[in-house]
């Protein structure tokens, strides 16, 4: 067996396929459909990944975020003894600032429910807000870039000043046609000054607005007196990342009394460790959708053995012929396994096309999710696709080697 062989092989599959055009593509339209849901998934979990990972590398690569329990992505819900743990405080952010030598900046966000709440300016009301209270070093620490007034002052923080800073989409929506600095807002009975504003973050989950609220930390907390979630932002000093997590956690296992022998009842977490747990949990999606779409290259697979097999029959006496003036067994195996591998390797592309299409109408539905066609996905489709040809022609094209040729040629 040589190249040759294999190239008249072909010639002679895709003659056989232009001859029975409609009977090949409804014999090949489950590996379409699979090989094209592998290829779209691919494309969307692609553009998804690049989103979310850009997101999260925004948060900084000496950032550490500490929290009660361990924040980012996750493929379970936080547990009992998780939900019961201590909140963190505003004496752990003093600790870390005194006792960590490693550490940069620390700064405290203070959170609370903002499930009902709403802000208002005049007329205009916006739901969906993002309320947070902060301090100055909120800013040093790069998670907020300002785009008019000032930013919150170490004094707003100390002298409980009602301001605020807001997010570009509430400035839009409740300043459209006025300058916001100096404006009141108004957020559930409580009055702010608005004093900055915001750009919007250079990487977002796609179709996120900017809905930010800020606030002095301990405004905050007059406010909201019942609000406890507080949350702690570590930057570390260049190269010092690891050592500033270890520093870290011995401080607060100190404070929170935790013994030797038991693990920690809080959580920290990096950009890379919320990369990386994003993407396990992608890992498994795909997996989920991979399964899935092998089941329309199953239904494919069996629909070209089956016409396969009634190829055989129908050229049952040109098998003989052939047998008749010299071929080979092997050369009637390659005869008609490559007929099922070219008939669902044109599958396999035409699933490919199918999936870039899946892309191109993500990309248009949704602006900010630049979905794309990966070169493992492309290739993987083609091979799978193949591989569906070859595995499901193997019974067609050894009973098609196994004819009697004397037989054969008396078959009518």
């Amino acid at each position: 067996m040589n190249w040759l062989a294999v190239l008249n092989a072909a010639a002679l599959a895709l003659e056989t396929i232009r001859a029975h055009k409609m009977r090949a593509f409804l014999t090949v339209l489950g590996v379409v459909m699979g090989t094209g849901t592998i290829i779209g998934v691919g494309a969307i979990l692609t553009g998804f990944d690049r989103n979310i990972t850009a997101v999260l590398r925004s948060f900084g690569p000496n950032s550490i975020l500490v929290f009660k329990f361990q924040a980012g992505f996750r493929t379970s819900a936080p547990s009992a003894e998780e939900r019961t743990r201590k909140d963190l405080n505003y004496d752990n952010v003093i600790d870390i600032r005194d006792h960590c030598d490693a550490c940069e900046e620390v700064s405290p966000m203070l959170f609370v429910d903002t499930t009902l709440m709403s802000a208002r300016y005049k007329g205009n009301e916006t739901f969906n807000i993002n309320l947070l209270g902060i301090e100055e070093t909120y800013a040093a620490e790069g998670q907020a870039e300002l785009n008019e007034g000032r930013f919150i002052t170490d004094d707003d923080n100390r002298r409980r000043e009602s301001v605020a800073v807001i997010g570009a989409d509430i400035a839009k929506s409740l300043y459209s046609n006025v300058d916001p600095i100096g404006k009141s807002i108004t957020v559930n009975g409580h009055e702010f000054e608005v004093i900055g504003t915001l750009n919007r973050p250079a990487a977002s989950f796609f179709g996120q607005d900017d809905m930010r609220i800020l606030v002095p930390f301990f405004t905050m907390k007059k406010a909201y007196p019942s609000a406890k979630d507080v949350a702690i932002v570590v930057n570390a000093r260049n190269g010092q990342l690891d050592r500033a997590m270890d520093e870290v956690r011995i401080i607060l296992r100190t404070a929170r009394r935790v013994p030797y022998s038991k693990p920690d009842n809080f959580g920290m977490s990096t950009a890379d460790q919320m990369v990386s747990d994003f993407r396990q949990i992608t890992a498994m999606v795909a997996l989920v959708m991979v399964v899935l779409s092998s089941v329309g290259l199953l239904v494919g697979g069996i629909g070209v053995m089956n016409i396969m097999l009634v190829s055989v029959t129908e050229r049952t006496k040109e098998i003989g012929v052939r047998k008749a003036i010299g071929a080979r067994k092997s050369d009637i195996v390659l005869q008609f396994l490559m007929e099922a591998v070219v008939l669902t390797g044109l599958g396999g592309v035409a699933g490919i096309l199918f999936g870039w299409m899946i892309s191109l109408i993500t990309r248009l539905v949704f602006s900010s999710l630049q979905a794309s066609v990966p070169l493992w996905a492309a290739a993987l489709g083609l091979i799978v696709s193949a591989g569906t040809g070859l595995f499901f022609g193997i019974w067609p094209a050894s009973k098609a080697a196994r004819l009697d040729p004397v037989v054969a040629l008396r078959y009518e």
